[in-house]
């Protein structure tokens, strides 16, 4: 009988070969504690079931033993602001948005150590066939969350013909957030911006529909800004996040008192989003850099490198403000940041010369740049990330979560820098193809 009972259980138990232990490193939990050195963790079927001492955990039978002989491990770093499959090299279309270039795109950032991605606004329906494979099952590259389409007002910024919601009365909205609700969006999104006086604004009063009609369906509502008075006015509205930091000034402390009183949360800062706008008026050092150029066709690096494409994006009329909106961006993170306000990471990546992955890593160093510490920092792209995100089973590195992270070759909290020496990626347990 207990012969019996053994076959049994082994045909009923997880094969050996799900079991993966990685000893010999040290810990960064992404919980802002300190570092835990000579760890060990054991992984079963992509989830996380111990974590201890490497002298003191033992290996099961048939374990798969990874010895990361005094690496550092992180958990995956989590992104609030991407955009996703819309483009190739350096063009932007919905008719690149396939399978092939969200994948394409979702596996560039596994390779950067990005192992989340929150798309905002410029989806189609695909995306949620994609999110729904991965959620039923353990993904082998980028986890994506999703806003579907973005609300914008017709003509205005960051909207896409034939993807976002183009909006030209209120009356539109109850049944567009309705549509949303339908697909279990993760959020809903909302661009309320000028691009510096050059195209009309969503006025408030559709802006304000938008959260109510979010709020109605338990929806909560993250806005592209760039004002401080529209920051404002939205978050005493009910808005949830700022997708942006705000950039035409300081932020004061009615912003900071207003945002403490309602919850709301900085999601990202996108620094590296306002780099991108005058970076390329030279040659960026990263042309060269092996750590970008393996992500990017030589197209790409032809165009950037061009004195004439160097030279048309100097020719913009707003390019001597971009410089001083990045610097009051860094301000208004740690202003932010130092007065309590939580805040996760994010970078505005996917459209044309927003790279993804890279720019991730980039961002956590203009994030340091700002005067954040690089704990700090690396605390803002797992932990706090996942609590905006609701991911209870991603950003930190814990029993009982997924086992989405980083094996690094040095130390990030020495310099964040050291989060690009990735010698490997996981997620759910599963090693992303370098």
């Amino acid at each position: 009988m207990k012969k019996i009972i053994l076959l049994l259980l082994a045909f009923l138990l997880p094969a050996s070969a799900e079991i993966k232990v990685l000893k010999n490193f040290t810990l960064i939990d992404g919980s802002g504690g300190p570092a835990v050195a000579d760890a060990a963790m054991m992984i079963d079927n992509g989830r996380i079931v111990r974590i201890g001492s490497a002298q003191r955990l033992t290996p099961p039978a048939g374990a798969q033993v990874i010895d990361l002989g005094g690496k550092f491990v992180m958990p995956g770093i989590i992104n609030l602001h991407g955009h996703i499959g819309n483009t190739v090299d350096l063009t932007q279309n919905a008719q690149f948005y396939t399978r092939e270039n969200i994948e394409k795109n979702l596996r560039t950032y596994a390779w950067y150590g990005v192992t989340t991605v929150l798309s905002l606004g410029t989806d189609q329906d695909l995306i949620f066939k994609i999110r729904d494979e991965q959620r039923s099952g353990r993904p082998t590259y980028t986890r994506v969350y999703t806003a579907g389409r973005g609300f914008t007002l017709k003509g205005g910024v960051g909207g896409m013909p034939s993807v976002t919601y183009n909006l030209e009365n209120v009356a539109e909205i109850p049944k567009d957030v309705d549509a949303l609700a339908a697909k279990k969006v993760d959020i809903v999104k909302v661009w309320v911006d000028d691009s510096l006086g050059h195209r009309p604004k969503i006025p408030f009063e559709m802006t304000k529909a938008i959260i109510e009609n979010a709020h109605r369906k338990g929806l909560r509502v993250d806005a592209h800004i760039f004002y401080l008075d529209d920051a404002k006015q939205l978050v005493n509205a009910g808005l949830n996040a700022l997708a942006h930091s705000v950039r035409d000034q300081p932020v004061d402390q009615e912003l900071i008192d207003s945002m403490k009183q309602h919850g709301i949360w900085q999601s990202a800062a996108t620094l590296t989003r306002e780099a991108s706008m005058f970076i390329y008026a030279k040659p960026p050092a990263f042309l060269t850099d092996p750590f970008f150029t393996r992500a990017v066709s030589p197209a790409v690096i032809t165009t950037l490198s061009d004195p004439d494409y160097q030279k048309k994006i100097a020719a913009d009329p707003d390019f001597p403000k971009y410089a001083g909106l990045l610097e009051m961006a860094q301000k208004n993170l740690k202003r932010l940041a130092d007065a309590g306000i939580p805040y996760g990471m994010g970078t505005d990546t996917g459209p044309p010369g927003r790279f993804p992955g890279f720019f991730e890593q980039w961002e956590m160093e203009l994030m340091v740049d700002a005067g954040l510490t690089p704990s700090q920092v690396i605390k803002a792209a797992t932990k706090s990330s996942a609590e905006f995100l609701r991911a209870k089973d991603l950003g930190t590195l814990e029993v009982g979560k997924w086992a989405d992270l980083i094996v690094l070759g040095a130390d990030p909290r020495i310099n964040i820098r050291n989060s690009r020496s990735i010698e490997a990626v996981y997620i759910a347990g599963n090693p992303v193809a370098r």
